[in-house]
């Protein structure tokens, strides 16, 4: 097998076990803000066996030190909301949610890195637009404020997606994660601190811990080193296209695992579908111009 073709399946690999997020989040039964402060947790305390975590930050100055921490704020707050969306409507309307992340990047990518806007990504933007009417119009009503969090999660990961892409050549890789985890750890343990009731740092069971550790290892730091390794023998192209798939096997493992698909209609899946068409056109446009 070429180099090429094993990054290939280890990107998908990923990109499968990322989907898995989603299952994790509805089968674990904390709410939305303890399970996210415990993943992190979860995650940094992993990161802090690893000496080359701490070669990494002992390089980073206080200004991009600093940089990194309120990118972690942004990234916990995507969490939050994600899995908010999760437990207000159910893993496959907040994956497809997640599948308009990469058109919203279109929009605010130019603004955060200074790169020339293209207008015929915001064409491709505006047709994904009939998608999200359709899954709206296929969701029960009690969903509907999974939607509008999943929408604004989705937003959130533009943000802090385009700003890692400004910033992430200046720290190694396994430091800036381990930052952006920490400062988003301190942040909402701060919130935690000053929001009452609603936000309570609830103690897993042993059922939630052991999904909760699955969700931080497997899910999350074992992938990130994976993509690490695979993207060294990937194009961009590939990678991204890899990456947009992942509603696609998040939806497909709701079915399979969470009979999810009796909760929603034909026409949130054709919604899904114009959404994915809109995302794949946006990657294929990307290549064209890179």
């Amino acid at each position: 097998m070429t180099p090429a073709n094993k990054a290939l399946l280890q990107i998908h690999g990923c990109v499968v076990i990322w989907g898995f997020t989603a299952i994790l989040g509805k089968l674990i039964s904390l709410p939305a803000f303890a399970l996210v402060w415990w993943r992190m947790l979860l995650v940094v305390a992993a990161l802090a066996l690893i000496p080359a975590f701490w070669r990494g930050l002992r390089r980073l100055d206080l200004r991009t030190a600093a940089i990194f921490g309120g990118i972690g704020v942004v990234v916990a707050l995507h969490w939050v909301t994600f899995y908010a969306a999760i437990k207000l409507s159910n893993a496959s309307v907040a994956a497809t949610c997640m599948g308009v992340a990469p058109i919203l990047v279109s929009i605010v990518e130019p603004w955060i890195t200074g790169r020339r806007f293209d207008w015929r990504e915001l064409a491709i933007g505006v047709a994904a637009v009939p998608g999200v009417m359709f899954v709206v119009g296929g969701t029960p009503d009690g969903m509907r404020a999974g939607i509008a969090v999943g929408i604004l999660s989705a937003l959130l990961v533009a943000i802090f997606g385009a700003l890692n892409k400004r910033y992430v050549e200046r720290g190694q890789p396994l430091a800036v994660t381990g930052l952006e985890l920490a400062a988003g750890t301190a942040f909402l343990s701060l919130v935690a601190l000053v929001g009452g009731d609603a936000v309570s740092l609830t103690v897993p069971d042993q059922r939630d811990t052991l999904l909760l550790l699955v969700l931080a290892i497997a899910c999350t730091l074992v992938p990130f080193a994976v993509s690490l390794v695979a993207l060294r023998n990937l194009s961009a192209f590939s990678a991204q296209l890899a990456v947009s798939l992942e509603p696609v096997y998040a939806v497909f493992l709701a079915i399979v695992l969470l009979n999810e698909q009796r909760e929603l209609s034909p026409q949130f899946y054709l919604g899904l579908a114009i959404i994915l068409a809109s995302v794949f056109a946006h990657v294929a446009l990307r290549r064209r111009t890179a």
